[in-house]
């Protein structure tokens, strides 16, 4: 045989292949056209897993009606060109990332009636094109805020009969295409972070079925109360308001002193407090309280057995015992409740003049008074201060995040014994007893 002749045997066995390739059907599933479609139907054959070897060009694959326990990462990576995939009536508990993201034309995907707990929400992000999602009749507990942030193409979405407790504000602000959302049967938490979606359902041109059984499932005295009939709660954000206050004990000067910050909360619900604290050493958080009020580490704390180098209190104050360059940094507290957050900060750096130098924020002070005004120098900041010898000087210097400074949260304004407010400064003298 000639060479080219060779050649043609090789072209015609590549395209045998090819073509084998591309009508290749995993054994238990029927594979064919209709309406144009290149479908693979796989459903009612009691399978246990996603069967390997289907036809590339797949567009609409059903697989319902299963034995399925999950979807393992690249169960459809086979068949990237799928538009539509139906999955109900499985026993599906688990998806896991990377099962869906490859399939970026999907426009219809059918997960509704299995037992669907554990989601990856990620791979939603990839399915831009999406019109139609069935995740009903599952044990789906919580929705991220930006589980569809997406989906724009979407249509209709049903997520009726799972186990939502509360919906994230703006769950369904991404879905401009939306016309239709069911999402009844599920037991709802009547407090206020279910508030804004009760708005939202009223003011919406979606369409809601079965509004009357959307409902409360807690508080028990609420239970069983239609959503749209709810009576207004009373509800708001976090607030937060930072204030500070130094304590000496004894005659004379020592080396450490206790400084308390009091985080001033407000919110309803009753909002969470935390410490977030940077220092030199390294960063801790606090859930606040973390000790009771004799100041001991409560049962179950890192420090049980002693007396915290930071101690919370359940009132809002923080205790900082033996404050020194250590302790210097950034303290910040954080209220959070169903509504949102609130943070303040400040920044607590510690000085002791004497003959000059540079205090933990890298300014400059003089130890000596400046001549005829009886005063220390921070940079090109004139600080009053008492007697020249045996002063610490603390400067608190404000911190805030761009929330709490547009909301005019802090303590701008305010006096406390022992503190002189300079603008976004504060300047603190602590004196000795003679």
């Amino acid at each position: 045989m000639t060479s080219g002749g060779r050649m043609q045997e090789l072209r015609l066995l590549c395209c045998a292949v090819l073509l084998g390739l591309v009508q290749t059907c995993p054994e238990p599933c029927d594979c064919g056209e209709k309406y144009g479609f290149k479908i693979a139907d796989c459903a009612y054959r009691d399978l246990e897993a996603v069967p390997p070897g289907f036809p590339t060009n797949v567009t609409t694959l059903s697989l319902s009606a299963n034995r399925l326990p999950g979807l393992p990462e690249g169960a459809f990576r086979e068949v990237p060109l799928l538009q539509s995939l139906w999955l109900a009536h499985n026993e599906i508990r688990t998806v896991a990332a990377g099962a869906l993201a490859p399939l970026g034309h999907l426009k219809s995907l059918d997960l509704s009636h299995n037992l669907i707990s554990d989601f990856a929400w990620s791979d939603l992000h990839n399915l831009s094109a999406l019109q139609l999602l069935k995740m009903d009749s599952n044990e789906l507990t919580f929705i991220p805020r930006d589980a569809f942030r997406s989906l724009h193409a979407l249509r209709s979405l049903q997520l009726n009969h799972n186990r939502l407790h509360t919906l994230a504000e703006g769950t369904f602000t991404p879905l401009t295409a939306l016309s239709h959302l069911q999402i009844n049967d599920n037991p709802f938490d009547c407090t206020c972070g279910i508030v804004w979606f009760k708005m939202w359902a009223l003011t919406t041109a979606v369409s809601i079925p079965e509004q009357d059984n959307v409902t409360c499932s807690s508080p028990h005295v609420l239970k069983g109360t239609p959503l749209n009939r709810l009576l207004p709660l009373p509800c708001s954000a976090p607030s937060v308001q930072l204030t500070y206050q130094p304590s000496q004990d004894g005659a004379e000067l020592r080396p450490g002193f206790v400084l308390a910050l009091h985080c001033d909360v407000d919110g309803q619900p009753a909002p969470q407090l935390h410490w977030h604290i940077q220092t030199p050493g390294g960063t801790v958080d606090i859930t606040s309280p973390n000790v009771g009020a004799d100041g001991r580490a409560l049962p179950g704390t890192p420090a049980a057995s002693s007396r915290p180098r930071f101690q919370a209190f359940a009132n809002g104050s923080l205790l900082i015992p033996d404050f020194g360059k250590l302790e210097e940094g950034t303290y910040s507290c954080l209220a959070t409740n169903e509504l949102g957050s609130a943070e303040s900060s400040v920044n607590v750096a510690l000085a002791t003049p004497g003959e000059g130098g540079e205090d933990a924020l890298g300014r400059r002070f003089h130890g000596k008074a400046a001549e005829g005004k009886g005063c220390y120098t921070v940079d090109n900041e004139v600080q009053p201060s008492g007697p020249e010898d045996n002063v610490v000087i603390i400067y608190l210097s404000r911190a805030r995040g761009p929330e709490a400074a547009a909301a005019g949260e802090g303590v701008r304004g305010q006096q406390l014994p022992g503190l002189l407010l300079l603008g976004q400064s504060l300047l603190l003298l602590l004196l000795p007893s003679f």
